[in-house]
């Protein structure tokens, strides 16, 4: 099927209309826009773009959060569907999302609902996002699930905004390390070597060492960059792989320093995704499926797959939880209250809260230890060279 866009005259509002349509050819095009009652002015191919078009126009967090937000506002405002997806196509100016909402456009115009509509986009909508919105279609409170879902979008993000943040100043201190040491042995080792050449000296075995590793930086840079880039693309295929993807898992649980803040972010991820799954009216079980894969960590999912299956057999949710190997103990409690008191979605939320709460206050701790521990480590490492280069100096001195 190709995408046309097309210019053509509403006899209903008079009034000139664009949009996008999909057919086999322009012949073919024409006629579904006529056959909708419309009469067309033009219709062209649409062009694909470029690779640089495709990375300038990638459709980023912010704009799926904004496109839900809107879409929010207008539905609560009383319009129609199509109607609301045509006045956020106007707003969007991100070409990536402008696309997908004209797809989703033309498929609720041919009588598709908005949940099957968004499904053929699984790059943008994930499963937690159809859930949602198939709940408000059913239920008639699309607007409210809308709401939910750019407010969990707003949580996610600002949760990783803030890990990105605190990661950036120690990636800036080891980019200026690794400067700082190709500089040095660029520059000045060949400088000490030319030194102890010119009398006949023998170079010590540190010095030697690092003679040899800044011939290979001047000289066979560029075997050392194929190496290098090599290194990288087996690590990306490695981590595409079933091993690879438990094994990041496993890493994210149980690595000393982040263990913590990646267990109380997934926490906080599965119990605000459980209490919005759930209070929309997603059966139990259903919710659970999707939260697992929320996570986006296999080990985890699989302990709340377990834990789905005791629950299908019966068991409380609290209690199936409580079993679990990764599961923090608040999750389990605060279920069990919602059980007593029939609130399971409000008792997760709190917790959720309480999750969130502590992530950034493990972020906050985590950034202050990082960075005076690359500052050592800066320190040591350029120490070390400088003490290798200066050592053979002042020997020579000596020595004369």
């Amino acid at each position: 099927m190709l995408r046309f866009i097309y210019k053509a005259t509403d006899p209903k509002v008079k009034k000139v209309v664009k949009g996008v349509i999909q057919a086999e050819s322009e012949r073919a095009a024409g006629k579904l826009l006529i056959d909708k009652g419309l009469s067309p002015i033009s219709i062209e191919e649409e062009n694909e773009g470029g690779l640089l078009d495709k990375i300038t126009n990638q459709i980023t967090t912010k704009d799926k959060i904004v496109f839900t937000r809107q879409f929010a506002t207008l539905i609560g405002a009383g319009l129609p569907l199509a109607a609301s997806l045509r006045t956020l196509l106007e707003q969007t100016q991100n070409k990536g999302m402008k696309k997908v909402i004209e797809e989703i456009l033309t498929d609720v115009e041919s009588g598709k609902n908005l949940t099957d509509a968004c499904s053929k986009h699984p790059e943008v909508f994930d499963k937690v996002y159809l859930a949602l919105l198939q709940a408000g279609e059913m239920s008639g409170t699309l607007d409210v699930s809308l709401k939910r879902l750019a407010t969990q979008q707003e949580k996610d993000e600002a949760v990783m905004s803030k890990i990105r943040s605190a990661l950036t100043n120690p990636l800036i201190t080891l980019a200026v390390i690794v400067a700082v040491i190709v500089f040095l042995m660029i520059e000045v080792v060949p400088q000490v070597k030319d030194l102890y050449d010119s009398l006949g000296e023998e170079l010590p075995s540190l010095t030697a060492a690092m003679v040899a590793v800044a011939s290979v930086l001047i000289n066979q840079w560029w075997l050392l960059l194929i190496v290098i880039g090599l290194l990288v693309w087996l690590f990306m295929m490695f981590k595409k792989t079933k091993t690879g993807v438990r094994m990041a898992a496993n890493l994210k649980l149980n690595v000393p320093l982040f263990k913590g803040l990646f267990l109380r972010l997934y926490m906080g991820r599965f119990a605000r995704t459980m209490q919005n799954l759930l209070s929309t009216g997603v059966s139990m079980l259903d919710s659970m499926q999707i939260s697992s894969e929320a996570m986006d960590n296999v080990v985890l999912q699989e302990e709340i797959e377990k834990a789905e299956k005791k629950v299908r057999a019966g068991r409380p949710l609290s209690e199936a939880l409580r079993e679990a190997d990764y599961i923090l103990p608040l999750v389990p409690q605060m279920t069990s209250i919602g059980e007593e008191s029939g609130k399971i979605d409000e008792m997760l939320g709190k917790a959720a809260q309480v999750y969130e709460d502590e992530v950034d206050e493990q972020v906050a701790r985590i950034s202050q230890m990082i960075e005076p521990l690359m500052m050592v480590l800066l320190a040591g490492m350029a120490g070390g060279i400088i003490g290798a280069i200066l050592f053979p100096i002042y020997s020579l001195v000596n020595n004369i």
